[in-house]
């Protein structure tokens, strides 16, 4: 690893437009990707559901969008090599911000589930080509503060979309999410384009190429890793904090938890996590150490959230908001991924990595549904429910160490070079 001499930092070129608009390109997403989770229960009840439907249900929709992330993650990563960063940063707000905005009249599940799919695909694409873009613009020196930047603006998206949930239906916190993406779109005039893709833009080099990203063992290895370490982050987000409603009943939680105030506290601790994260790892020099300080902070914490018993809502609150702040790795688990692969491949490689991650959630939330079904013919359905949580939490975040592990450091790293 190369050792980075101290050096002024610009704040002049961390609050360029690129960071900027990279990380309100963010904030809007994660408004729209989590605010389904956040009106979940209002607006399946409105649809005619009930509440013994609203659980299965909800994961259903909530996993039919993460497919959409899974293909949309493919297709703007390979459009983000071949065309350019902002292609993907206009394309992708476009197509999620009409997509919201059609959601708001939906009458039934089917509908539901269309238009969260192709919300998934749009808003597969912000973050990746965010990322991409503010590291080859950015030096090595400051890259990590400008991607820790993107991601602490960006999460603090989904205290947005709590706040504006409290105030407004849910069929109006849909059309405000599609008003702030077509909003942004005006930002983005202006923006430059990525030095080191113009210049490979102008050569024969091949762009874009997703499936040589399988055609090398070692190339794969790295690509498998990179998307490994970030699992517990949706695992935390889609089972915890999304059913939290159903799990504090069952851990005996004195007082009610909504799964829209779960989720607040957990991306106010996300916000200050992926600061915190970037800084340290700028002043350690070093992602993985930071980063496997992260993790081994949520095992704790997750074990912290099965044991509480029957405490208040205030405390349970509490916990959710450490774990976003122990998830708070996301920041450098993104970068670590753009940081990994040449400029030709970069894009698709840091749009396709979180949002594999994020469509993970579907075989995640499938295994916890099946444990659950298997552990409630010897137990109780409360217990089947902590029980089954635990064993894919715990699968996790046992995955992402032992994937981090096998990963080259990639601090201080020079961007300026090709896959071949």
């Amino acid at each position: 690893m190369e050792v980075l001499t101290p050096r002024r930092i610009s704040f002049k070129t961390l609050f360029s437009a690129a960071v900027i608009v990279s990380a309100l390109g963010y904030f809007v997403d994660i408004y729209d990707l989590v605010l389904f989770s956040i009106i979940r229960v209002p607006s399946l009840k409105s649809l005619g559901l009930s509440d013994a439907a609203v659980l299965d249900t909800g994961i259903y929709l909530l996993n039919v969008q993460m497919v959409g992330m899974l293909i949309g993650g493919i297709a703007w990563g390979i459009l983000g090599d071949k065309k350019g960063r902002l292609s993907v940063l206009f394309g992708s707000i476009i197509l999620y911000s009409l997509a919201n905005f059609a959601n708001g009249f939906v009458q039934s599940v089917e509908q539901y589930a269309v238009l969260r799919f192709i919300a998934g695909i749009g808003l597969a694409g912000e973050l990746g080509a965010g990322i991409t873009l503010v590291s080859e613009l950015l030096s090595k020196e400051e890259r990590g503060y400008g991607t820790a930047m993107i991601t602490s603006v960006g999460v603090a998206g989904a205290l947005l979309a709590w706040l504006i949930a409290q105030a407004f239906g849910w069929q109006t916190c849909f059309w405000i999410g599609s008003g702030l993406g077509i909003i942004l779109l005006g930002l983005r005039i202006g923006v430059l384009e990525s030095g080191m893709y113009k210049k490979i833009a102008m050569t024969t080099v091949r762009r874009g190429s997703f499936f040589s990203l399988f055609t090398n063992r070692m190339r794969l290895g790295k690509y498998l890793r990179c998307i490994l370490i970030g699992l517990p982050t949706w695992y935390l987000v889609g089972i915890l904090m999304t059913i939290a409603p159903e799990l504090s009943k069952a851990l005996g939680v004195t007082g009610a938890i909504t799964g829209g105030e779960a989720i607040f506290w957990f991306y106010l601790g996300l916000t200050l996590g992926n600061l915190a994260s970037g800084i340290v790892s700028q002043v350690l020099q070093s992602r993985k150490q930071v980063v496997l300080l992260f993790l081994l902070a949520a095992s704790a914490l997750v074990a912290a959230y099965f044991l509480q018993g029957s405490s208040t809502p205030e405390i349970f609150y509490a916990i959710c908001t450490m774990l976003g702040f122990a998830s708070g790795y996301w920041a450098l688990f993104v970068t670590i991924a753009a940081e990994q692969f040449g400029t030709n491949i970069r894009a698709t490689v840091a749009t396709t990595v979180p949002n594999f991650v994020r469509g993970a959630l579907v075989p995640i939330a499938l295994l916890f549904q099946w444990l659950r079904l298997l552990l409630a013919k010897h137990n109780t359905p409360s217990d089947a429910l902590i029980y089954s949580a635990a064993l894919v939490g715990a699968a996790t975040l046992v995955i992402a160490i032992a994937a981090l592990s096998g990963l080259g450091e990639t601090f201080g790293k020079n961007l300026d070079y090709i896959e071949t």
